[in-house]
């Protein structure tokens, strides 16, 4: 366990519910925003509390979200859900998971993706500083229509919660609202869990009602307002779940912005949460960062760029690209209109050009694919000139092989390299060359066949066509100029 564990917390997630109106095949609690599920990001600001226990109920989609949750948060206990319904009962039998624990265990919602953790972190500051034995994140909204109500006492302490449904005119009025997200201690919620019943109109164990049982036995209810509203927003369906990327995307171009990060139109920028951006980077419009992607100082990304799981040197430039688990060299220009599939790898100083598409190759420090070209499974040496056109045909039907081609190479135009073969170093090929065989260094390799032309052919074999008649005005033409001359 590790010197900075808090002891005396545990942290109980609360992801078994069916999310009905996303209308989705895939869980709710897996929809993801920054480039990570909106459990993850549950399980991310959970773990930064370094609590002793992280326990997260299941039941919907089990195996699913038992499956992301192994991989977001390994050391975290999965618990699953009974037939008995409610959030009151998914609590009560995580805290079976964690007998023998007798901290705080703060309670949260694996869809409120949106809640950092100097959010909960002042939330359990206020909960001990006041030695409650509930306290509730509340914030205020302009409009809080469809949550419950916070209800506070003469003191300032929470007497009751009250949903829209249940509320009077008067109590509507109120515009704090309950966020969904809790701390407890674990004692005094053991106990009045196992008094909460199922006698409500939806037949499920409310949580809520742990508040109304520990004011009725004098225990102090409190209530910890989020300075930011948006952090208790929760996703129930399609609409917010863009409202809370939108929301969150916002936050990590601001924060690489404050980083030194220029980023020129933030409204058309998408960076994922695990991108990491150095100093003196410029990000221009309708720019998408996603995943693992990492960009080196000076590197210039965009417009209309996307890169997913990348790595951008230093002072490198990509313009109008398409680019996934490829590695781009420092002072490397890809694009514009590139295609960089996975294995690519472009060295210092290279470029891959307009309408490239590469896959599998490494492209040497100084090498140039400028324009028109398809480069697979290749390895290319060091200053390389590859013509317009180029193509490396790595397909004979059943295996895919790879081509070589040497430094100090430049190809003419229009080449196509079947591969298995090598280019030698400070070899040529002329324009038009298909290479089946291999080339010696520094050789010129032609495939040069004799040009014939057939007279008359279009007017014999397309007679009554546009290009019929084009070809017998031209030939008359001639002849009557030969006439002349002659």
């Amino acid at each position: 366990m590790s010197d900075h564990t808090d002891t005396d917390l545990a942290v109980i997630v609360l992801a078994a519910g069916q999310g009905t109106r996303m209308r989705s095949r895939l869980p709710k609690v897996l929809h993801p925003i920054g480039g990570t599920p909106l459990l993850g990001h549950v399980l991310h600001t959970a773990a930064a509390l370094a609590p002793a226990r992280v326990v997260v109920v299941v039941r919907h989609d089990r195996d699913a979200v038992a499956a992301a949750v192994a991989e977001l948060a390994p050391d975290a206990t999965i618990v699953d859900q009974d037939e008995i319904p409610g959030t009151g009962r998914a609590v009560q039998q995580a805290l079976d998971a964690l007998a023998g624990f007798d901290g705080d265990v703060l309670v949260l919602s694996g869809d409120v993706p949106l809640i950092e953790r100097d959010t909960l972190a002042g939330l359990l500051d206020a909960h001990r500083g006041r030695a409650a034995s509930v306290t509730v994140l509340s914030s205020h909204v302009a409009d809080p229509a469809g949550y419950g109500r916070v209800l506070r006492d003469a003191s300032g302490d929470v007497e009751r919660i009250v949903e829209q449904k249940d509320a009077t005119d008067h109590e509507r009025q109120v515009a704090e609202i309950n966020s969904g997200v809790y701390a407890f201690r674990a004692a005094s919620l053991a106990v009045h869990l196992a008094a909460v019943t199922r006698d409500n109109a939806q037949q499920e164990m409310y949580l809520t009602d742990v508040i109304g049982l520990a004011r009725r036995a004098g225990e102090r209810v409190a209530a910890a307002v989020a300075p930011d509203a948006t952090a208790a927003l929760g996703v129930n369906d399609r609409v917010q779940l863009a409202e809370a990327a939108r929301l969150l995307n916002e936050r990590i171009v601001r924060r690489w912005q404050r980083a030194g990060v220029t980023i020129q139109d933030p409204a058309t920028t998408w960076i994922d949460a695990a991108v990491t951006l150095a100093e003196d980077v410029t990000v221009l419009p309708n720019t998408q960062l996603l995943r693992a992607t990492v960009v080196e100082r000076g590197a210039t990304i965009g417009p209309d760029t996307t890169l997913s799981d990348c790595e951008v040197g230093e002072d490198a430039v990509i313009r109008r690209a398409d680019a996934t688990l490829a590695v781009i060299g420092a002072r490397a220009q890809v694009g514009p209109f590139a295609y960089l599939r996975p294995g690519t790898v472009l060295g210092a100083g290279g470029k891959i050009g307009t309408y490239v598409e590469t896959k599998n190759s490494r492209i040497g420090e100084g090498s140039k694919v400028p324009h028109l070209s398809y480069i697979g499974d290749t390895d290319i040496g060091v200053n390389v000139n590859l013509g317009a056109g180029a193509i490396t045909a790595n397909y004979d039907d059943i295996d895919k092989h790879r081509t070589v081609i040497g430094d100090e190479v430049h190809s003419g135009s229009h080449n196509v390299f079947v591969a298995p073969v090598r280019i030698g170093d400070g070899a040529k090929t002329g324009a038009g060359a298909v290479v089946r065989k291999d080339v010696p260094p520094g050789a010129l390799a032609l495939t040069v066949a004799p040009q014939r032309n057939v007279e008359g052919w279009v007017e014999k074999n397309r007679p009554g066509t546009g290009a019929a008649a084009a070809a017998e005005r031209a030939r008359s033409a001639q002849e009557s100029g030969d006439g002349t001359q002659g």
